[in-house]
């Protein structure tokens, strides 16, 4: 089981449409628990692309 990216830092971003926190989409927040292991993965890896891009 791969837990949630989430840090309690719930706060959008109205430029980028990504929380400040997890740096996930709202779209990606709220599909989390139906995604597979590997697509949570795979997003788990997309969110330390953004990281390395800030």
């Amino acid at each position: 089981m791969i837990e949630s990216p989430c840090i309690d830092v719930c706060i959008m971003d109205d430029y980028n449409g990504m929380c400040r926190g997890c740096l996930r989409t709202l779209e990606e927040i709220e599909n989390w628990s139906r995604l597979s292991d590997p697509e949570k993965s795979q997003l788990i890896e997309l969110i330390e692309e953004r990281k390395s891009n800030a």
